[in-house]
């Protein structure tokens, strides 16, 4: 099994999305990408922790690749706005891949070139090294399935 952790808005959205996705075992929401060490949700939301609402996936590499995941998740949310997902503004809510190794990264930014590549709209998804993933609170984890509720825009 392999990992990989994205931001893209509202987790919630984002993890009930991957979740459908054959070849996705597990996923976790969280926060990564900031200064203070565990986070809570309360503090997150508040913008000034520096991280961003993510998600945590552990996939099987030989049903579905890096790339493809990278690819969908280019997909599931606009990653043309900076800082904002609908009507979820904030750094908490940027679009960012966090990549572990060199081949992740090169086929992170070679994605991003290409739809950059043509387009009128600039995609402005961060890049960035994996930071510390810091699992969100029990009551956020599969939000969508134990609340019955769709609630982002993802």
């Amino acid at each position: 099994m392999e990992k990989v952790v994205f931001g893209a808005g509202c987790f919630w959205g984002v993890e009930a999305f991957f979740e459908s996705i054959r070849g996705v075992e597990e996923t976790k929401v969280g926060y990564s990408g900031g200064h203070v060490e565990n986070p809570s949700y309360e503090e997150v939301k508040t913008g000034t922790t520096g991280h961003a609402e993510v998600i945590e996936i552990i996939y099987n590499p030989w049903k579905v690749s890096y790339e493809e995941l990278v690819s969908k998740f280019f997909e599931c949310h606009n990653p043309t706005t900076r800082n904002r997902q609908g009507i979820d503004i904030g750094t908490q809510y940027r679009s960012v891949i966090f990549f572990q190794n060199r081949q992740q990264f090169d086929i992170a930014s070679s994605k991003k070139a290409e739809l950059n590549e043509g387009s009128n709209k600039k995609i402005v998804t961060e890049i960035s090294p994996l930071q510390p993933f810091y699992p969100a609170e029990d009551y956020h984890q599969k939000y969508f399935q134990k609340n019955n509720v769709v609630a982002c825009g993802i």
